[in-house]
């Protein structure tokens, strides 16, 4: 009877990973090169011992507790537990978003575009397809954990052992292997691709919130986050295991849940189904621009909440700036490029580009949507009408813009609201509004970019997300590691000014503008004379 379910399991898991090579690959070079990269780079950022017990008393702020996790005691920090305090959780993070979105492509999202009917009609098992998707990721996590353990210790930096090398290896993978679970799981509660990963992302973003605030105070809370169980695992100082063997658990009790839910469901049918529109659409749905609002409205709600939660949290801690940062060296070559200008205005610069780096993703996926319709064959529908390629595109341009016009405006009234409350003098509003609109230019580029690859090459349109991250790495860590100025400039963010610690540039500003309008009339010609997938 189980053979039966399983049936035919081999030959659709070599299909998947044949469909989603190019993804695995770039992710896992990505995460690793990347790990490495920060890895190497910290014994030339924390020198001295005086370095290191800056960082450590930095970590008696709840506001950093409750952003990266607890810290180890004074004695134990060394260049190894550095690295680990301060990257695993963000790397989790990383992992778990990896698995996400590809446990979410390989389940719901193929079953959504007709893939697992065509499968499901030949000889195989029920439970075939779930099961081929699941040793995808346990593949993806067993090869990422081995990579990175084998990797780091080949660097032998201080206080880098091999247990603990592979223990950080472990985790993210058994991290990135739960949220597989969740994301499956999910895939059978949700009657859409789009609805699994929406629940897999909020439960992300619980299980961090959880987890920060119960390290702040309430460590019982922090125990049923399981990024709360990963960030105990006290890497490189007592080299815990028992996170591993605990989500390992949570792993088998998922799948098993996922296995019998999926067992004892339709086909296209989830346990929590879609609610019922109205019969006829209205005018403004039956726009273009409508169209393209209603597919995304769920999407720009759920990132407009989490960048005003995120920038208020950060908003909440302005008022300790000076007591924890002002007497540490290492943080002042962080945050303040010269003598005389305040901390505040310095955090307040570093947390616009980081916010405004994770406010475009949520751009960048806007008018991402008009290539993945294009590809499950939804455009030719509404070309079959009397809409022109002109006005479907330029709908999604123009709510990208608007977009991203909404996600600066929720992070400069997240951080003022907030940041307003906490401090005895009151933040001027009109700095902080325009420290988050001087990003707008920049994000256009990354508009426009992505515009250009759907009109010229639709099939690379994902290596935007390869130029976002490397944005975001070069805002995050930049001015940190002392990278060259050209690697710098390759990053269209390094021409913002970061206001408030620099004054407003107009040239700067202008001239990213028109490269993004020109570059996304290039996109646009291009897209218009191109053949439509379908």
């Amino acid at each position: 009877m189980l053979e039966n379910l399983f049936k035919g399991t081999g030959p659709i898991t070599k299909l998947i990973l044949k469909q989603n090579r190019f993804k695995i690959v770039a992710w896992l070079l990505s995460l690793v090169i990347v790990t490495l990269a920060v890895a190497s780079a910290y014994p030339g950022v924390y020198k001295s011992e005086q370095d290191i017990m800056a960082y450590a008393l930095t970590m008696d702020n709840p506001a950093m507790i409750a952003m990266l996790g607890p810290g180890y005691d004074a004695a134990d920090y060394n260049t190894a537990s550095i690295f680990a305090n301060e990257m695993l959780i963000f790397t989790l993070i990383a992992v778990a978003v990896m698995n996400i979105l590809l446990v979410s492509r390989a389940t719901r999202a193929d079953e959504e575009d007709g893939q697992m009917e065509l499968v499901r009609a030949l000889s195989v098992g029920k439970l075939s397809y779930l099961s081929s998707s699941l040793i995808m990721a346990v593949m993806l996590n067993g090869i990422l954990t081995v990579l990175v353990g084998a990797s780091l210790s080949l660097l032998n930096l201080e206080g880098m052992d091999l247990e603990g090398t592979f223990l950080y290896g472990a985790i993210l993978g058994v991290t990135g292997l739960t949220f597989a679970g969740f994301t499956a799981l999910f895939a059978q509660l949700s009657e859409t691709s789009r609805g699994a990963t929406g629940f897999s992302f909020a439960a992300m973003i619980t299980f961090y919130l959880i987890r920060a605030i119960g390290d702040t105070g309430q460590e019982g809370l922090s125990l049923v986050s399981p990024l709360g169980w990963a960030v105990r695992t006290d890497v490189f100082v007592e080299n815990h295991w028992w996170p591993v063997l605990l989500l390992l658990l949570l792993l088998v009790v998922l799948i098993g849940l996922t296995f019998y839910l999926n067992s004892i469901r339709d086909m296209g049918a989830g346990f929590l189904p879609e609610r019922k529109g109205k019969i006829h659409a209205s005018t403004f749905l039956q726009t273009p621009v409508g169209l393209a609002f209603r597919l995304q409205r769920t999407n720009i709600i759920a990132w407009g909440i989490g960048v005003f939660v995120l920038s208020a949290s950060f908003g909440s801690i302005l008022g300790e700036l000076e007591t924890y940062f002002a007497d540490m060296e290492i943080l002042q070559v962080y945050l303040q490029g010269d003598s005389g200008t305040s901390m505040r205005d310095s955090f307040i610069s570093l947390l616009m580009g980081i916010m405004s780096m994770i406010a475009s993703i949520s751009v960048v996926m806007t008018i991402v949507k008009v290539k993945s319709e294009e590809s499950k064959n939804q455009t030719e529908l509404i070309y079959s009408r009397a809409v022109s390629r002109n006005k479907l595109l330029g709908s999604y341009l123009g709510l990208a813009i608007i977009t991203s016009f909404l996600m600066q405006t929720f992070i400069a009234t997240g951080l003022w609201s907030v940041g307003s409350w906490v401090l005895t003098d009151e933040l001027d509003t009109g700095t902080i509004f325009l420290s988050a609109y001087v990003y707008l230019p920049a994000i256009w580029f990354l508009v426009a970019l992505t515009t250009l690859l759907i009109g010229l090459k639709p099939k690379i349109t994902g290596l935007t997300w390869f130029y976002v991250v490397y944005c975001f790495l070069i805002i995050y860590v930049g001015d940190l590691f002392d990278l060259p100025e050209w690697v710098k400039k390759l990053s269209v963010f390094h021409f913002v000014p970061y206001m408030p610690l620099d004054d407003f540039v107009w040239s700067s500003t202008i001239a990213i503008t028109i490269g993004s309008v020109i570059v996304s009339i290039m996109g646009v010609i291009g897209y218009n004379k191109r053949d439509i997938i379908g």
